[in-house]
């Protein structure tokens, strides 16, 4: 990086700065730095060597002064603050707590190394350094370790034991196997002991669970910031009860009754969770009860190796002051009535403590201007001159006429490209300007005066220093607006797992024979000397069905929209055919329908578009953010439906807040250059009004005329929009219903925009079809499409899917915790304060406008407002716009606000009694907050039972389902998109889904469509194989029954010899090696998918015959049974019964065949029947 530093060298006030570094302790301020110059004088400083602290005033800078210092030197990460006030929650997510040990992992390994954070975070309390250092594990290939120790050790760091590591902080023990993810890393870790040496030790894919690469040797972080040894732990814990048993007394001297309970109940509480049941959560609320010793993250650093950088003093010494005194406050409020015990106090070191600390140490305070400090006694003032540099917008005249002003005056220029081909094209571009610019990958090159350099490297802004002439320009200068930077994803190859890891026993299962029973778990049943696992099913009258674990294939989980109990069907009954037989009859008439619907508009020509135009690229180039691979696709397929012939029918899905909306601004665009008008048509006034804002931002520089029509417009003001219509002069029209009034006509509509379809009522669904005639039609909607649905529609139905979030969401913070209203008070001001906006959900009617008044006396300062579902449409609406518009400070409002707003300045929900909503409620709540930037915080509350205190781990793992570590999500995710398919295929048909279930309604719908569009159908039957070999997975390989179940299911899918082979490999990578009667199982999977292929319904061992019995209407060659029986000699015999002809097999006569395997002879059969008995498919039958 000399192309860089050098320069700065020859500064005098740079070089005053240096030599007091090396001889000064203390803090030397540095005025006149421009933001975008800060990073590059940090690194410059003390030649680039030694470690640093960047102490801000803000996340977001600090997030932002990261990104910047990475180009500079990669050794860069951010230690976000400890979230002190919140402390008391019951569990929250680790998003943070992994940020931080990632950030100590850093300073632990590297011996030079840039930590960038907030002021406030020098105050958070720590364990001592040595004390973290001593806690990491490592571990190689050729250790000897015991598995007891290990998962100790394990618990002991805050990891979490589970069936198997899916998330970080969890971890899991199969036989020798060891899984541990943690905090630190992007994938899990898998560790395979050979008795107790390490064998191997490899990463692996959380989702998959497969194995990624080889490893010599890992380090395991703790997954917790506060690792305490058994005695550590007993003595806090022993310190705790009693000072609480003294604060208790004293409150009840004071007549504090309830005050002094509380107290006392916590510590219990907290001493049975982190004694009996050693559970670290919440425990560094409690740091001084158990570190005798606490420093600040400054004393983990060398003093003398170390400079301290604090970006503009005085604000980050004022968030230092701030967070003090929002604790103290805080604090003492929670003091006095009993939530907290004294020693909690400490858990924060008073600002002056840590300015002290700065004062013994190198330190350069950084500011943009020289002003008075109280806080800083100043060794050196120093002041230099830096400048920002120009916005060139674009325009590439600009830029050269500016160049070639520097090179006259011999400045040194450094020019910055975000891709390297861009950055060699910039310079022949320059060149062929006349100017001496290279380009060069090498930042030790020194740049000569008049000299231009062209790199590539990612800065947001330039930079000037007019002293010693030298200047960075960034492309962002150059182009404008900078673009998000995109992440790769490893794309998930093949089909996800199916949806058999939830199966829980007293589940509803549908068995595609028999109807819906209730799933009752494993059972091993011995026949006739050999073992089996058999699926226990119950039915209604007491009936039970056995399946063998091999026939899982036609047991689906059943899934339905709604949380109703089914009905469970009769064994043998007639009634689960006759539901059958109805619901496929409906979805033969929708596959029909849908089909000739699309036919229709097949054979219809609509307008054809033009290619894009220069106009069109330059409009989305002005996007500001970078498009997510999902978003391209979705573009480019909308794209090519309007540049075809045929009339456009797109559906978009994605969540809200996935671009669904940059999609249909682009289409608009498109279509009103070639002259044509849009509408978009929209359920609610609110989305009509944030769609126009949205649309008139984005269109404000061309052209375009995009107007509204809704409840907010005056009456003339409409009248003037419809004779707009009329003539043409309005280009872009935003609606709600009233679009489809019969005054409203238009001159010549080439798109339709529908938002939430499934929102209009019925009649206006009429209105919209005779719309939609001969115009292209493109539906968005936020509710999930299920991916096995859209699959069966592919060929009838255009969709795009918006799966992946755009970059840059932060994830929400989520809190459990009691219902406690001096948190609510303060995280609510805490938003207030930072200027956001709050929901606080609350869903009764009947006592809404009370918890409104409630949260009014608790943060006086706010403007509290409240809305529920049984208002007046109009009183809503304006409820809602004042909100939108930030007049109203907290919404207190029933779950309607699940229902797609995209507000981005809310950025704190508080639901109550969090408890009572459904998962899928509580997913799509969550996902109403984090809309922008800013750390978004959602605190799900319950009240705990005062008489019946439950266990705290069984309370604790039902509430965990709600944070983003539960595979609860999955299942709200499932529970959306049976709603999504609901709400695409109509009404009528939700009921069907509910009479069969999801998946066999699917399966239905695929077979109905294919056999609409005239596509072959295969005959159907099953096959069933039961010879006597032990076929199971044994309790010691995989001990885990949902685990069990699942590999049980995908092993009943296989149909080729190479999908064993694939399942071989994955079973020896998750669980060892596997033992005997699971390479049975494999055998039976695979035997069984040839015997399917030859038209056999079941094939059965008894002693020493085996029996094929063929489906009824085989397709074999029939003339040639009877040589076929003949190359068996006598042992083979085939009878003619009309319902079920079936062969029978003898394959040991006598005494000398005792050798022959059923196995071998099986193989054999099938084997020649294949060849001899399929029918040849170029012969006419």
């Amino acid at each position: 990086m000399e192309t860089f530093r050098k320069p700065l060298a020859e500064l005098k006030e740079f070089e005053e700065l240096e030599h007091a570094l090396q001889t000064l302790t203390g803090v030397v301020q540095l005025a006149g730095c421009i933001d975008a110059a800060k990073p590059h004088i940090m690194y410059s400083c003390n030649n680039g060597s030694g470690s640093r602290i960047i102490v801000t005033f803000h996340e977001q800078k600090a997030r932002e002064l990261c990104e910047e210092y990475r180009f500079f030197d990669p050794n860069a990460v951010y230690y976000p603050a400890k979230d002190i006030l919140f402390y008391q929650s019951d569990i929250r997510g680790n998003v943070m707590t992994a940020e931080r040990i990632n950030a100590l992992k850093m300073l632990a390994e590297e011996k030079n190394c840039t930590i960038i954070t907030t002021f406030d975070a020098l105050m958070n309390p720590m364990p001592e350094p040595e004390k973290f250092i001593q806690s990491v594990i490592p571990i190689a290939v050729g250790d000897v370790i015991s598995l007891e120790e290990l998962s100790a050790q394990l618990a002991a760091l805050g990891y979490e034991k589970n069936y198997q590591a899916q998330t970080m902080g969890e971890f899991s023990v199969r036989g020798g196997i060891v899984d541990i993810f943690p905090l630190t890393e992007d994938n899990p870790y898998r560790i395979e002991l050979w008795g107790d040496e390490v064998d191997s030790i490899r990463s692996f894919d959380a989702e998959s669970q497969r194995s990624i690469e080889n490893l010599e040797k890992v380090s395991i972080y703790p997954a917790c910031e506060l690792v305490l040894t058994k005695e550590e732990r007993e003595a806090g814990i022993a310190r705790i009860l009693k000072e609480a048993e003294v604060v208790s007394a004293k409150l009840r001297k004071e007549m504090k009754t309830e005050e002094a309970y509380r107290v006392k109940s916590a510590a219990e509480q907290l001493a049975e969770e982190a004694g009996e049941l050693a559970i670290n959560a919440g425990l560094d609320a409690y740091l001084s009860y158990f570190c005798e010793k606490r420093v600040s993250l400054l004393d983990y650093f060398d003093k003398e190796q170390t400079i301290i950088f604090l970006d503009e003093a005085a604000r980050s010494i004022e968030r230092g002051t701030s967070t003090e005194t929002e604790f103290s406050e805080s604090m003492k409020q929670r003091l006095e009535k009993g939530y907290i015990l004294p020693g909690q106090t400490r858990e924060l070191f008073s600002c002056a403590e840590i300015l002290a600390k700065i004062e013994e140490r190198k330190c350069v305070a950084l500011v943009a201007l020289d002003m008075k400090n109280k806080y800083l006694d100043l060794k050196l003032r120093l002041s230099m001159e830096t400048r920002t540099v120009n916005p060139y917008n674009n325009s590439f005249e600009l830029l050269v006429h500016d160049l070639e002003r520097y090179k006259k005056n011999g400045f040194r220029v450094v020019l910055l490209s975000g891709s390297k081909t861009r950055a060699k094209r910039l310079s022949e571009d320059l060149m062929g300007e006349g100017l001496s610019a290279f380009y060069s990958e090498d930042f030790d090159h020194e740049v000569k005066p008049g000299e231009i350099m062209v790199g590539y490297g990612k800065l947001k802004k330039g930079f000037e220093y007019p002293m010693i002439k030298f200047v960075v320009v960034s492309e962002s200068d150059i182009f404008g607006g900078e673009k998000k930077k995109k992440k790769h994803r490893r794309l998930y190859e093949g089909e996800k797992i199916a949806s058999f890891t939830d199966l829980n026993i007293g589940d509803y299962v549908v068995h595609e024979n028999h109807g819906l029973g209730i799933y009752r778990g494993i059972e091993k049943i011995e026949v006739d000397k050999t073992v089996k696992d058999y699926i226990k099913i119950e039915y209604a009258g007491g009936g039970n069905l056995y399946i063998l674990a091999t026939q899982l294939e036609l047991i689906q989980k059943y899934a339905g929209a709604d949380a109703k109990k089914p009905k469970l069907n009769k064994l043998g009954g007639q009634e689960w055919n006759k539901t059958k037989t109805r619901v496929r009859g409906a979805v033969k008439e929708i596959a029909g329908e849908l089909v000739e619907l699309y036919a229709a508009r097949q054979s219809k020509s609509g307008f054809v578009y033009g290619p894009d135009t220069v106009w069109q690229r330059e409009f989305e180039e002005m996007f500001p953010f970078e498009e997510t691979e999902d978003q391209e696709l979705a573009i480019e397929a909308t794209k090519k439906d309007m540049e075809s012939t045929k009339i456009m029918d797109r559906l978009i899905c994605g969540d809200v807040g996935y671009g669904k909306t940059e999609i249909a601004i682009r289409a608009a665009f498109k279509a009103v250059q070639d002259g044509k008008q849009v509408a978009f048509l929209v359920p609610t006034t609110i989305l009509a009004q944030q769609h126009y804002n949205n649309f008139a931002q984005r269109m404000k520089d061309f052209p375009v005329n995009v107007d509204l029509l809704c409840r907010f417009r005056s009456s003339a003001e409409q009248k003037k929009t419809i004779e707009g219509l009329k003539k043409g002069s309005v280009d872009i029209i935003i609606g709600t219903h009233r679009l489809l009034s019969k005054d409203v006509v238009y001159k010549d509509l080439g798109l339709l925009m529908i938002d939430e379809e499934q929102r209009f009522g019925v009649t206006h669904k009429e209105k919209i079809k005779q719309l939609k005639k001969d115009v292209d039609v493109l539906t968005l909607t936020a509710t999930p499409i299920p991916r096995t649905l859209h699959m069966s529609l592919i060929g009838i139905r255009d969709m795009s899917v918006l799966e992946e979030p755009p970059m840059d969401r932060l994830p929400i913070q989520t809190y459990v915790m009691e219902y406690n209203e001096e948190l609510v008070r303060e995280a609510i001001s805490r938003e207030l304060a930072r200027g956001g906006q709050a929901y606080y959900v609350y869903n009764r009617v009947k006592e809404i406008a009370d918890v409104a008044a409630k949260i009014g006396e608790l943060v006086p300062e706010a403007n509290v407002a409240y809305a529920h579902g049984q208002m007046k449409e109009t009183e809503l609406e304006n409820i809602m716009y004042r909100f939108i518009n930030g007049e109203i400070d907290v919404l207190v409002s029933t779950t309607i606000i699940e229902t797609g707003l995209d507000i981005s300045n809310v950025n704190t929900m508080i639901i109550h009694d969090a408890d009572n909503m459904g998962l899928s409620q509580l997913y799509q709540l969550r996902g109403r907050v984090g809309r922008s930037n800013r750390t978004a915080y959602a605190f799900l509350m319950y009240k705990r039972d005062k008489m019946l205190k439950e266990v705290a781990e069984k309370r604790l793992a039902a509430i965990k389902e709600y944070t983003e570590l539960g595979s609860g999500f999955k299942i709200a995710m499932r529970d959306l998109e049976i709603r999504g398919a609901g709400n695409l295929l109509g009404a009528e048909q939700h009921g069907h889904m509910e009479a069969v279930g999801y998946d066999l309604y699917c399966k239905m719908l695929n077979e109905a469509v294919k056999e609409a569009k005239g596509d072959a159908v295969g005959e159907h039957f099953d096959t069933s194989i039961d010879i006597t070999i032990d076929a199971y997975i044994p309790m010691g390989y995989i001990p885990n029954e949902v685990q069990k179940l699942d590999i049980y299911k995908r092993i009943a899918d296989i149909e080729t010899e190479e999908e064993t082979e694939e399942m071989l490999e994955e079973l020896i990578d998750r669980f060892g090696d596997p033992p005997k009667s699971v390479e049975n199982l494999l055998y039976i999977a695979r035997v069984k998918s040839k015997a399917h292929a030859l038209y056999m319904t079941e094939v059965a061992q008894k002693g020493d015959s085996l029996k094929f019995t063929l489906y009824e209407k085989a397709k074999l060659d029939v003339a040639r049974i009877p040589e076929f029986v003949a190359s068996f000699g006598s042992d083979l015999k085939f009878t003619m019964d009309a319902k079920a002809p079936y062969f029978s097999y003898l394959f040991r006569k006598n005494s000398r065949d005792k050798g022959v395997e059923a196995q071998d002879a099986l193989e054999q059969f099938l084997n020649r029947a294949g060849e001899m008995l399929l029918q040849k498919p170029e012969e006419p039958v």
